[in-house]
């Protein structure tokens, strides 16, 4: 994730070639398989499995698939014990970055990562070297390349409790929240039929650090492609300025 908006996140994976595709879909999966574990296979009764239906359909994941997942978590299929894991470190220019993974293998993933940051010409630190520069947000994005969402009605749909801020972009729509209102906000606003790219609370850079030297800018954008490429990474966040062409390729 780019210190730029979400949409323009969005709008990169968008664009990612199959092999990122499948790469995601097995991150959901995952996710899903953890949660059922935790909290049952009914989406009805599992808010955490309903927040996760709902972002694999936004992330085109066939919904045989997730059935297939749900009933494999439920039957016990998956043996594998994954644990909840936050990363923090450095990349090049003192970029802040933040990792989370789900994995199986902390010294595996542990390994992983530090050989990315030493690759890149960042270093993998302690917990608390990083997250004290960023801070939880509910961040809700919402298609609209169409452009059939005017910035009235969502500004008009959207001024519920909790909402922080609304950004209307070129091709998509942000709306910033209170960490802990971010799932009751999706709902309302899913209700009045609005369909979601991802709904998610996560953690947002308070000051981004630019990149002058184009090699150093390769170098960050190369430890992102490694991190978001590591099965056992879920999501990754930067205090990087990412410029628009960088973001774009």
């Amino acid at each position: 994730m780019s210190g730029h908006s979400k949409w323009s996140t969005i709008k990169r994976k968008k664009e990612a070639t199959d092999s990122k595709r499948a790469n995601v879909f097995t991150k959901i999966g995952r996710e899903i398989a953890v949660a059922v574990r935790e909290g049952g296979g009914d989406p009805n009764s599992n808010s955490k499995l309903r927040d996760l239906v709902a972002k694999a359909k936004a992330n085109n994941v066939p919904n045989e698939n997730v059935e297939r997942i749900i009933k494999k978590a439920m039957g016990d299929g998956d043996k594998n014990d994954y644990e909840e894991m936050t990363y923090e470190g450095y990349g090049p220019c003192g970029v802040a970055v933040m990792v989370e993974a789900l994995t199986d293998n902390r010294n595996r993933t542990a390994g992983d990562l530090r050989h990315y940051f030493d690759k890149c010409g960042g270093n993998l630190g302690q917990n608390g070297s990083v997250s004290f520069l960023f801070e939880q947000k509910g961040i809700i994005a919402i298609d609209n390349e169409d452009g059939k969402i005017s910035e009235d009605k969502i500004f008009e749909d959207a001024m519920l409790d909790g909402v922080i801020d609304i950004k209307y972009e070129d091709g998509g729509i942000e709306i910033v929240t209170e960490p802990a209102e971010c799932r009751n906000v999706r709902i309302a606003l899913e209700a009045l039929g609005y369909a979601f790219a991802s709904a998610e609370v996560e953690y947002v850079p308070t000051t981004l650090t630019k990149i002058d030297d184009p090699e150093q800018a390769q170098k960050m954008q190369k430890l992102i492609d490694l991190l978001e490429e590591n099965d056992d990474v879920q999501e990754v966040y930067t205090s990087w300025d990412m410029p628009e062409e960088e973001g774009e390729e």
